[in-house]
Formats: structure tokens, sequence, C-alpha cells
């Protein structure tokens, strides 16, 4: 069963969040948090798989509680519920490790993926939050958009052809053992592509290297939902 904590201040997104994982048995909503501080002490308290974190709270915010969480609870994965105009926040949460993004409109089969897949150990990234924090990054002197797509392109062909498939799929948000079943490899192997992967292109986490597989161009397309 993957355990959930909520914690967002407006009490409707988070009856709407607790609504769309409630349609899949395999999820549990443990706890709900209307702040940071609050969503620091429910972590301790029942210790989830995934913390689902607003980005932007009163007092202690999204990207503060997570880094606390994840120091108290090592093994929970977070993921920040954000919105369009946050782009710095962002790009903070990415710094600090947060394993998943989401739009808070986004579609209610993004939310259960990304769960599902932060549960797992992966990274997951909204395409429209990867596409943002691209331009974003463009827009305030990291380089222009074709000249930011044009490094990631270059930095991906410094990877092995097998690195490169793993990032691939690494930006489409599959797990270690996803990526390990879909290559027919061990997840070993995959693990140490990964560690590679992170080394070479000079990242420190997944969803940074995500970030670079969007601006490279090589992440597949989701398959399209039911």
């Amino acid at each position: 069963m993957i355990r959930v904590l909520i914690a967002d201040d407006e009490p409707m997104i988070r009856a709407g969040v607790r609504a769309v994982l409630a349609t899949d048995p395999e999820i549990e909503v443990v706890a709900e948090a209307g702040d940071g501080h609050e969503a620091v002490e429910l972590a301790r308290r029942h210790r989830p798989t995934v913390a689902v974190l607003d980005i932007r709270m009163p007092g202690l915010d999204g990207i503060e509680a997570a880094v606390e969480i994840r120091g108290a609870v090592p093994t929970s994965g977070v993921i920040m519920l954000t919105t369009f105009g946050e782009d710095d926040y962002i790009l903070r949460a990415l710094g600090e490790g947060a394993a998943g993004f989401l739009i808070k409109s986004g579609e209610p089969e993004e939310l259960i993926a990304g769960v599902r897949a932060v549960a797992e150990g992966a990274a997951y990234l909204s395409p429209r939050i990867a596409a943002r924090v691209i331009a974003h990054l463009a827009a305030t002197g990291a380089g222009t958009l074709a000249g930011r797509r044009s490094a990631a392109r270059d930095r991906v062909a410094t990877l092995t052809p097998r690195e490169r498939d793993v990032l691939a799929l690494l930006g489409s948000g599959l797990s270690n053992g996803q990526i390990a079943r879909r290559l027919h490899v061990v997840e070993g192997t995959v693990k140490a592509h990964v560690s590679s992967i992170l080394a070479r292109l000079g990242v420190d986490n997944r969803a940074a290297a995500a970030v670079v597989a969007h601006e490279a161009g090589i992440v597949p397309p989701r398959p399209a939902q039911p």
C-alpha cells in the first residue's frame, strides 16, 4: 500500500487530491495538513511513502517542509503541487531534491501516475512543468531556449547508448525496476547507469536529470490514457 500525506492550505485542493487518490485501491491517504509545520509533524508520525505538498504555503513553505520531511523520514518521496507563475519555487524545489512536480490543474491520471512513480523511487515531471522549467531557465539568463536544448543534446551525447536509453525512460517517470524490465537487464545495472548519468550530466538528482532529458528532446511521449 502506498501511504500518502497531503499538505495544502486550501481545503478544497486537499479534498480534490484525496478524492482522486481514493480511486486507486493501492493508495491510502494517511494524513492531511493545512501548513508546512503540520505536514512535518504528521510525516514524522505517519511516515508516508509519498508526501504531496503545495509548493507555497504560509509559514513553512512546501520546499522547506520537504527538506525537513526528507531529513526526518528519508524513505518518503516528495511531490510538489504547483501552479503557473511559480517557476522560481520549482527551481528551488529541484535543487532540494523533490522527486515529482505536478500542476494543480492537471489531469487526475497524472496525479496517480506521479504518486506511483515517486513511491517506486522514480522522478516524475508533468510535461507542462518540464516545459515551464526549460523556458524559465532560458528567460532568466541561463541561455536561450535553442541554446539550452543544444547544450542538453551535447551533454546527452557524452552518454553511452545504453545510458541514453536509461535517461529517456527516467525522464518518462519510470522507476529503476520498470526501466530494468523495459530494457531486459537487472535492476542493479540500471542503478549503476543512473549513478553514471548523474555524474556525467553534473546533476544531483533524478528530477534534475529528467529536466535535461526533456531539454534534449529524448523523452518518449507518454501513452494516452484509455
